[in-house]
């Protein structure tokens, strides 16, 4: 029996092939791009961004200012109790009765009484003006204009003074036929504004007023009231004659140098009593080595006939536009090339000019204008087109040689998530921000986001807001 051999085989054992995990590795480069991004934004320079939001900037200066009007202390003719026909601060004709003198006071106690009934009701004719004047007030008002609100309080109050004047005429004269004194009333000489008070200063004018009369501390006025005992020669009233008025203002010397300067020659005036806005003639005084602002007014004088002294603020400049940080505000320097150098190519209507390359061939070459020079010049970046770059006029054989520079003002508009050179045109400023204006061609609009801190970043810098 013939034993056989076994047949070995040999069996090999292959490792299984690994199969890509794409999502491990998805996760790998998110999560690598995370660690650059937060190193990067840790060891770089925090960007700060601004807004843009319009606004304004008003520069003013504040003085207390003396007033200077047309106007005379009228004297009483006798002594006695002086009693008036009108009120304060009411116009007058000439020939209107202002006051009586008595040799005793008269009893005023019964003309009180129908005063006082008087006032809760008005003539109906009255009412009715009053009435329309509110009318009109509401249907033209506008939040921005709030300082009318005054002018209708003053519109009311004359018509009121007007109505209660001629009560008072007409309860003065009752009171006088019926006292049996020996009563003597007195007329205005000439037409004018009727004032109850005196203070000595009535006949300033712009030529003989001093420093001194602006020292408050050693002013005195006199008020002037009914049953008041007069003596003969003693105020009775003061009579303003013109609605001209001026108000003089000390100025130092550089601030009266600055505005002959300028040769400003009228003003914008807010008054500080009721907030009242109104333009002023405008003019620069000297005397004895001191200078002084005169501003003369046409209008509105009977609303400040009881002051002698008024707070001004003399609105220097006013602009509203888009308010931007100082810091946020760089210079770049541009290539200017002339105006009519630019042209339109290719397939679209991107601005650019005609490039003549090394081979003596014309091309067009894209690029952007960031603003008008002057002389018909306009200004192109230095990253768009290189120095030396000879440029064709279109449709001419013209050539102009890149070469020269202007520097810009400007701001970094990041908008986009780079910063993008916008010009600026300043207005004026503060300490601490700038007016620019709105609308300018390749320049800044209301909500743009800006770079606060313009040395921070370079053009086409990325930026992480």
């Amino acid at each position: 029996m013939t034993s056989g051999k076994r047949k070995s085989t040999n069996i090999k054992t292959y490792k299984n092939k690994k199969e890509l995990n794409l999502g491990l590795l998805l996760f790998a480069v998110v999560f690598i791009y995370l660690v650059v991004t937060v190193v990067m934004y840790l060891t770089g320079e925090n960007i700060s961004v601004y807004e843009v939001r319009k606004g304004s900037i008003v520069k003013d200066n504040s003085y207390t200012g003396l007033i200077i009007r047309q106007e005379s202390a009228v004297m009483t003719e006798a002594a006695g109790y002086i009693n008036y026909y009108q009120n304060e601060n009411t116009k007058v004709k000439a020939g209107t009765y202002i006051y009586a003198l008595s040799p005793e006071k008269l009893d005023t106690s019964k003309a009180s009484e129908e005063d006082t009934a008087a006032a809760a009701e008005l003539n109906p004719e009255i009412q009715a003006g009053i009435i329309f004047q509110i009318q009109n007030f509401n249907e033209n008002y506008h939040p921005e204009d709030f300082s009318a609100v005054y002018s209708l309080k003053n519109e009311i109050s004359a018509s009121l003074q007007e109505a209660f004047s001629s009560r008072r005429t007409d309860h003065l004269s009752t009171l006088i036929s019926e006292s049996g004194f020996d009563v003597t009333s007195y007329a205005t000489p000439q037409d004018g504004v009727v004032a109850f008070t005196v203070d000595g200063y009535e006949s300033l004018t712009k030529d003989t007023f001093t420093k001194e009369n602006f020292d408050r501390s050693v002013y005195e006025s006199t008020v002037l009231s009914d049953q008041m005992k007069a003596e003969q020669g003693s105020p009775a009233y003061r009579l303003i004659t013109s609605e001209n008025w001026s108000v003089i203002v000390p100025l130092d010397k550089e601030t009266a140098e600055d505005l002959k300067k300028e040769e400003v020659t009228s003003i914008r005036v807010r008054i500080d009593k009721d907030s009242e806005t109104l333009w002023a003639d405008f003019s620069v005084l000297s005397k004895d080595g001191d200078y002084y602002g005169c501003l003369d007014f046409d209008n509105s004088m009977i609303r400040y006939a009881e002051d002698r002294y008024l707070n001004v603020e003399l609105i220097l400049e006013d602009e509203s536009g888009l308010k931007i940080p100082k810091s946020s505000v760089v210079e770049e320097k541009f290539f200017v090339i002339p105006e009519d150098y630019i042209t339109n190519g290719g397939n679209s209507s991107s601005d650019g000019v005609m490039v003549k390359n090394k081979n003596g061939e014309v091309e067009f070459h894209a690029i952007d204008i960031y603003g008008s020079a002057e002389d018909g010049e306009v200004c192109v970046s230095r990253d768009d087109i290189k120095e030396g770059t000879v440029l064709v006029k279109p449709e001419a054989s013209e050539t102009y040689t890149i070469g020269k520079t202007k520097s810009l003002q400007g701001v970094y508009n990041i908008n986009k998530g780079y910063a993008v050179f916008k010009r600026v045109t300043i207005l004026c400023e503060n300490d601490e921000y700038y007016i620019v204006r709105e609308g300018d061609s390749y320049g800044l609009y209301n909500y743009d986001h800006i770079v606060q801190n313009g040395s921070s970043v370079s053009s086409e810098e990325v930026v992480f807001q």
